[in-house]
């Protein structure tokens, strides 16, 4: 693993045709340590943190497996309209303050239209004027007229998960499928919005849909991977999953390095899995985090991840 780590910092790229077994086979800690070097030679010690705010929750009308806003599951989850602009810009500066990079709204639904996208424009031009952290965004299924408006107001990264591979996809979500999350990356870039893409492990896949969907997003050029580790919610399809381990998380987020040597790869759900704030994930290749509260579940304190991330070398200035 070390050898190939080498390879890939002196510039070779994996791809569809190489040998994915090796890394199934591989000494963990050779694998983490190759990870690890290739994120270090390649991205340096700079550190991404964004925080996410629920713009409007529940009611959606996809029936991904793993949500707890779908209509289709029965969580409990609170819901509410979209937020009123001030309170989103409130909470955007309160984040800001505490150090973060990157701000996005995210709303649960397959879309954004009518008098929410008009919220949400007026509150990412707020935002893009009164504060300094990037401007990320999170509303489905959007058209590319819409997805300019977003453009326009200040936002600079979209984000449409893939969540698992091409195979396994329909076994998550029949309400939208596969293509239209490719379709919507390509509009995207084609405005010229960076992507943020990765999706969730933990799902029921196999090994094999773990390392196709790390060579998509290396395919696609995605620049900001979240990588999600299954939190079972009870009431979703997926409630009584057993968690992923350690080491399997450990070693998916590895795999994700070696495939997309050059792209943030951001740890989102599952750092709870780890007793210490998920302090290995970032001597494995991670070097992005979603801090705070995630959309349904309790995340990180955004000043204790500062200082682990400190302690570990990493450059949190923004």
């Amino acid at each position: 693993m070390r050898k190939l780590a080498r390879e890939i910092i002196a510039g070779r790229r994996l791809n569809r045709t190489d040998d994915a077994a090796v890394f199934l086979k591989a000494d963990m800690e050779e694998l983490l340590e190759g990870a690890n070097e290739i994120r270090k030679e390649l991205c340096g010690n700079k550190v991404d943190l964004c925080t996410i705010i629920n713009g409007r929750s529940g009611k959606c009308s996809e029936n991904c497996k793993f949500c707890a806003q779908s209509v289709h599951n029965h969580t409990g989850v609170d819901t509410y309209e979209f937020l009123e602009p001030e309170t989103i810009v409130a909470d955007c500066k309160h984040n800001e303050a505490n150090g973060v990079h990157r701000y996005s709204i995210v709303t649960a639904g397959r879309t954004l239209t009518g008098t929410d996208l008009d919220k949400a424009v007026e509150a990412y031009q707020k935002m893009n004027e009164e504060c300094e952290v990037s401007l990320c965004a999170s509303h489905g299924l959007l058209k590319k007229e819409e997805l300019k408006q977003l453009k326009e107001a200040g936002v600079s990264m979209y984000h449409e998960n893939i969540e698992t591979s091409r195979r396994n996809f329909p076994n998550i979500c029949t309400t939208h499928s596969y293509e239209d999350k490719i379709k919507e990356i390509k509009i995207a870039k084609e405005i010229g919005l960076s992507v943020c893409s990765g999706g969730i492990i933990g799902m029921g896949e196999n090994w094999e849909d773990r390392i196709d969907m790390a060579v998509s997003l290396s395919e696609l050029g995605i620049t900001s991977i979240p990588i999600n580790a299954l939190m079972p919610i009870e009431g979703t399809p997926y409630g009584d999953l057993k968690p992923l381990t350690e080491e399997e998380i450990l070693r998916s987020v590895a795999i994700f390095r070696y495939y997309n040597p050059t792209a943030y790869i951001r740890m989102a759900a599952g750092r709870s899995y780890f007793k210490d704030g998920g302090r290995k994930l970032f001597q494995a290749g991670v070097n992005a985090t979603i801090t705070g509260d995630m959309l349904t579940t309790v995340g990180n304190d955004t000043k204790q991840d500062k200082e682990m991330l400190t302690e570990l070398g990493f450059d949190i200035s923004r």
